[in-house]
């Protein structure tokens, strides 16, 4: 057994023994919170730019897509690496732990500044590609410019935000996203009517937060705040070793991936119903994500316990772990679709109140959203699940089901049948068809690692008998 460093070694008692609920609640109400601003400020934009106009609103929608990329890059292999850490600490190898947080965030590094150099080069393309209509183009491309030339910032802030998480420091990880996107609201409106930068105001907004995020998130690990760590001393040479990062963190690249074709494949159905319907549905997406983040980051706080106790072959506590996440997330999010299935109308109108038809279509689209809500534990806490524990074809399948198997079919075939209608209620469909796959999926795996259980109980009970002969 190697010798650990104090830090590590509690660390690693307070993962794999500490009682589970509070534990996963101090790690979740931190990520939640980081969740929960990311997603407001991403709505300050929505916000803020929609008093531009219509064809403005629609731009966002449209760069929604590009930012898409950038974080299904990041996410990648911050996922990926944060997973490999996490069950790495939890069979006490910490020198590989940080060879898979260093090695991820200089190849995320390298990755964004491929995404900025090439959108760059060819914008007014790239942003046609992601549904940019020719009265929306103008605004896309101001805002997008700015996105890509802070594109290597944000790649790498994600593996930082995603390696902390999994070392389960998980108020490390707020203390960046939440200064960063507290400071994203306030300077929006400063940028954009204070100083009349328009849309593009919001880009730059969004990108200094970015450095802001980045450089507190940075400070952690140079001030070895950590167990993990970032240097060129710890990256990998070895071609294998990112295989593994990113065959890890394939289902996010997925999620995320397929949330940008998503995003595309929508743009350019709403499209064909004008600027208002594109509008109208980049607003729900938000909305609902806003919604969905709740989730999400409390399945980002239970993703280091299950991968800790994984390693450390407590699959009792992994088990335990899930179930508490799935109960506690069905009746979060039953109580929040209630009440935004209720006030549908006036959540839309805080975004567009000035054309009628972006809040009659956004309203009923955003109805449909919320019955479906309920489903989102089980199916997002599953994919949690499968990746931090290194099923990686389940997890693959599962990332890319909701916004991009099940959706992508939906947003293109139902329009055809019931027109505008199909476009509204293509992800309501998606999750339930989702959930569907999702639980005899799970079903099976809890039964393998109940087995697993029973076997380790067994050969412990087995040794303990012949050590007392």
């Amino acid at each position: 057994m190697n010798n650990f460093p104090d830090a590590a070694q509690q660390q690693f008692i307070k993962m794999t023994q500490s009682p589970l609920r509070p534990l996963i609640l101090g790690l979740a109400m931190p990520t939640i919170c980081s969740m929960l601003i990311t997603s407001f400020y991403n709505m300050a934009d929505t916000f803020f730019v929609a008093r531009i106009g219509t064809s403005a609103a629609g731009a966002v929608g449209v760069v929604y897509s590009l930012m898409a990329i950038i974080q299904a890059i990041g996410f990648m292999f911050g996922m990926g690496a944060g997973s490999i850490a996490s069950r790495r600490l939890g069979e006490r190898k910490d020198d590989e732990a940080r060879t898979a947080t260093s090695s991820a965030f200089f190849a995320a590094l390298a990755f964004g500044l491929l995404v900025a150099a090439g959108g760059l080069i060819w914008l007014d393309p790239f942003m046609r590609l992601l549904g940019s209509t020719e009265t929306i183009l103008p605004f896309a491309r101001q805002y997008a410019r700015w996105i890509l030339i802070g594109a290597p910032l944000m790649t790498t802030s994600f593996v930082m935000n995603t390696n902390l998480r999994s070392e389960g420091k998980a108020f490390f990880a707020m203390l960046g996203i939440v200064t960063g996107g507290l400071l994203n609201v306030v300077l929006d409106p400063l940028f954009i009517f204070t100083f009349k930068m328009g849309i593009a105001g919001a880009a730059i907004a969004t990108v200094l937060s970015q450095c802001v995020s980045f450089s507190i998130l940075m400070s952690h690990f140079i001030f070895k705040r950590t167990v993990l760590r970032i240097s060129p001393r710890y990256v990998s040479r070895s071609p294998a070793f990112y295989g593994l990062i990113v065959r890890t963190g394939m289902p996010t690249l997925f999620r995320q991936g397929m949330a940008s074709l998503a995003s595309i494949a929508l743009n350019t159905s709403a499209a064909v119903y004008g600027d208002a319907a594109l509008a109208a549905m980049a607003i729900v997406m938000r909305v609902s994500m806003f919604i969905g983040s709740i989730l999400i980051g409390f399945g980002q706080g239970f993703q280091p316990v299950a991968g800790y106790n994984f390693g450390a072959k407590r699959y009792d506590r992994v088990i335990e772990a899930y179930k508490f996440c799935v109960r506690t997330g069905l009746i979060v999010l039953t109580c929040l679709a209630a009440c935004f299935f209720v006030f549908a109308p006036q959540v839309i109108a805080l975004f567009q109140n000035t054309d009628p038809r972006v809040s009659q279509i956004g309203s009923f689209a955003f109805r449909a959203h919320c019955v479906t809500l309920v489903t989102l534990p089980v199916t997002a806490l599953t994919d949690m699940l499968f990746q931090v524990t290194g099923r990686y074809k389940e997890a693959s399948f599962l990332s890319g089901a909701r916004r991009g198997f099940f959706f992508i079919p939906c947003v293109i075939i139902l329009p055809r049948f019931i027109g505008l209608t199909g476009i509204q209620i293509s992800q309501p469909v998606a999750d339930v068809l989702c959930a569907c796959f999702s639980i005899p999926l799970v079903r099976n795996y809890l039964n393998w690692m109940r087995a697993q259980t029973s076997a380790v109980r067994t050969n412990s009970t087995t040794e303990q008998r012949r050590s007392g002969e």
